[in-house]
């Protein structure tokens, strides 16, 4: 419990930091600020590893699934990448709301640091009761497993394009709520006019981002306990992963057409944790494999992106 409680605050450390040192007056986030702190937030979570191994070495925390110091390293940086993975789709996402809603770049930091925060709470209670289901029910695997494999056949012949904000249920339960304010107050979330008190763009866009952030939780979560049900590696691996969303998003949003092959890629590693949870009870695959079929795939889809021409860049002539 000891170490639960000092990785959550520093956690909480980290965002206060955030929101209250680096970005406590509010600027449009650029691409090489953006570099920086994806890079620093990727090497944390990377160097995160060895505080793993160092905790399982010592049995500093709880193992419940008997896992050794190599093989919890391993399953750390799977379960980190699932998640990193899992997070460019939500990027696209999180660009759309934020385009709808005419969110201005210079404030967009802050309604992602908030929405961050939430997620965070969403995830926790989510990883939580998806641990106890998957050891104490043991079924339930094939069910998370049969709906991976669902999403992955979704993602691949649906469309992201007609996604629309305003058309979502928590919009409208919003707009019943309370009266919302088209026009942006600075970073003020709500405004009190003539005794009323409105809601701004700001504050929709957040709940917005808040809601599909728990429905993309419904694949992720399912997606490392295909490999793993230790609580510890399935929040920390989670936790670290959101928070270098906030920096990944001001970064790859802008070239999100650069990208265009990574959604194959996403589809590739939901297929295969997917069917690794339905065989999990008959088939052993070694975590190398694991981890090497999700790095082949992002870089397939990374690499296809750069030199498979669009076909709506015309190809040039030597």
């Amino acid at each position: 419990m000891t170490v639960w409680i000092i990785f959550i605050a520093v956690i909480i450390i980290f965002l206060a930091l955030d929101l209250g040192v680096f970005n406590r007056k509010a600027h449009i986030i650029k691409t090489k600020e953006a570099s920086i702190w994806t890079s620093v937030w990727v090497s944390l979570a990377l160097a995160f590893s060895g505080v793993i191994y160092w905790l399982f070495s010592n049995g500093m925390v709880e193992n419940p699934t008997g896992l050794t110091p190599n093989t919890a390293v391993i399953k750390y940086i799977t379960g980190y990448l699932i998640e990193l993975s899992l997070s460019i789709d939500n990027v696209f996402v999180i660009a759309v709301i934020f385009s709808s809603f005419k969110i201005p770049e210079k404030y967009q930091h802050r309604v992602l640091f908030w929405g961050i925060l939430g997620a965070i709470v969403f995830r926790a209670l989510m990883i939580f009761f998806g641990v106890a289901l998957i050891n104490k029910v043991d079924w339930i695997v094939y069910v998370f497993g049969g709906f991976l494999l669902y999403t992955a056949f979704k993602m691949l012949t649906s469309s992201e394009e007609n996604f629309n904000p305003k058309q979502s249920p928590m919009y409208r339960f919003l707009r019943k709520l309370f009266p919302i304010t088209h026009k942006i107050e600075g970073e003020q979330f709500f405004i009190k006019r003539m005794g009323i008190r409105a809601a701004t763009p700001l504050f929709i866009a957040l709940m917005v981002i808040e809601l599909t952030d728990v429905l993309f939780a419904l694949d992720s979560i399912p997606a490392i306990l295909a490999i793993t049900a230790d609580p510890f590696i399935v929040f920390s691996s989670n936790i670290l992963a959101i928070l270098g969303l906030r920096s990944m998003y001001f970064l790859i949003s802008r070239m999100l057409q650069k990208f265009r092959y990574i959604n194959y890629s996403l589809v590739v590693i939901l297929a295969f944790v997917g069917v690794k949870m339905i065989l999990s009870h008959h088939v052993e695959i070694p975590e190398w494999v694991s981890l090497g079929i999700i790095v082949l795939a992002l870089a397939a889809g990374i690499i296809a992106s750069i030199y498979i021409p669009s076909e709506k860049e015309p190809i040039q002539e030597k």
